[in-house]
């Protein structure tokens, strides 16, 4: 009989299940001009797009169906075949303007530590850790739409420079959550 054992069980969720290749945000990483592997949309304005979001993963430990813990991964991740530029308009401006994107990714994803280790364990964390996802979510994609209009899409030069300023003091506060690899 085992009485006396517990049971451990382990859920694991990705919200990512592509198998398409992406590139994990880090601090020496600097996205080129060959990351963006996506055909250009031509009916667009834009010069480029960069597509990044988080990913997000967990599992849980659980002990005579209570939850006795959990662990996360979280990353900041750009996708190539869905980022493009075009070339013929394309400068080290508007690269860096893109490069800001994926570092408000990553920011966003620090946040998501962040809140995630402020969690307290219960029988509702997946609850809680899935509806934490959804709120960063939506905080990021606010904060890419905001950063795109107040850049006017990087041709307002000074507010693209306040924009690099603030969002690598923004990173700077939260280095303590950067991903460990």
């Amino acid at each position: 009989m085992l009485k006396g054992y517990s049971l451990l069980l382990a859920c694991v969720l990705f919200i990512n299940f592509t198998k398409e290749p992406v590139i994990s945000w880090h601090d020496a990483l600097k996205l080129t001009w060959a990351d963006f592997k996506g055909p250009p949309k031509a009916e667009i304005n834009a010069v480029a797009t960069t597509a990044s979001g988080i990913t997000f993963g967990y599992s849980l430990q659980q002990t005579n169906n209570r939850i006795v813990g959990f662990s996360t991964e979280v990353f900041a991740h750009f996708y190539p075949q869905k980022s493009w530029y075009k070339k013929e308009r394309a400068t080290v401006h508007v690269l860096k303007h893109e490069q800001l994107h994926f570092d408000i990714t990553e920011l966003h994803a620090r946040k998501f530590r962040k809140r995630i280790e402020e969690l307290k364990l219960s029988n509702s964390i997946k609850k809680d850790l899935d509806a934490l996802h959804i709120v960063i979510n939506k905080e990021l994609a606010k904060c890419q739409n905001t950063y795109d209009k107040e850049t006017d899409f990087s041709r307002n030069f000074e507010n693209q420079e306040k924009w690099r300023i603030y969002v690598k003091e923004e990173l700077n506060k939260l280095s303590k959550y950067k991903a460990v690899k």
